[in-house]
């Protein structure tokens, strides 16, 4: 199984322990100043990509010695780098797991527009394959359906997020429970909890957003 992940330029402080994701069978892409951090962390990801605007020719010159395939696009363009880098990974790896580190913090458009990546033509049937991962909560997507998920064990707080309308969202197996509840709106059903190891759920329409979070 080919996992792909992808190492954005957003601040150091937001990442998980990065070494103790160190498998052997992910593939890395570096974004940007992404690029120079997996360079800094011991990792040579299988390509860098992005405009390169925060970083300087000094850098720029040091990631084409140690890259093989470094690519390079304008400044003004109509994608974010994050955006090319995933694209890049569907469509050249065929992953059967993309997941998005240094993707939140900083910037707040930055942060709504990777969190929305999944609403886009080119990645919406691809959504339940993407995540993002950071010191504090680990994001997945979930298109209507039955689904059983796993406590991370670092992990306390289960969060839905509703990011259309929802019908028939029902939550079992978790402190506090529902039963075919229609959300109208975008919401976030925040600071629900696992009771075992594993958690149930299941909705009829909308797209949700599953957060393991820990303060």
């Amino acid at each position: 199984m080919v996992k792909i992940a992808i190492m954005v330029g957003g601040p150091e402080s937001y990442l998980p322990d990065i070494k103790n994701r160190l498998l052997d069978n992910v593939i890395w892409i570096g974004v940007d100043r992404g690029a120079i951090r997996l360079l800094d962390y011991g990792i040579k990801p299988v390509l860098a990509l992005g405009d390169f605007d925060s970083i300087t020719s000094e850098e720029l010159s040091h990631l084409r010695n140690k890259i093989r395939d470094v690519r390079q696009f304008p400044a003004e363009k109509d994608a974010t780098d994050t955006e090319l880098a995933v694209r890049v990974a569907f469509e050249e790896f065929t992953p059967e797991e993309v997941t998005l580190y240094g993707a939140t913090g900083g910037r707040l458009d930055h942060l709504l527009n990777n969190l929305w990546l999944v609403f886009q033509p080119a990645f919406y049937p691809h959504l339940s394959k993407i995540k993002i991962i950071d010191n504090k909560n680990t994001v997945s997507y979930f298109k209507p359906g039955v689904y059983e998920i796993q406590k991370e064990t670092d992990k306390k707080y289960l969060a839905f997020v509703c990011l259309t309308a929802v019908r028939e969202l029902t939550l079992k197996d978790m402190k506090y429970e529902l039963s075919k509840a229609n959300i109208a709106y975008p919401q976030s059903l925040a600071s629900n909890e696992f009771i075992t190891k594993n958690a149930k759920f299941s909705f009829e329409t909308g797209l949700v957003s599953v957060i393991q979070s820990k303060d």
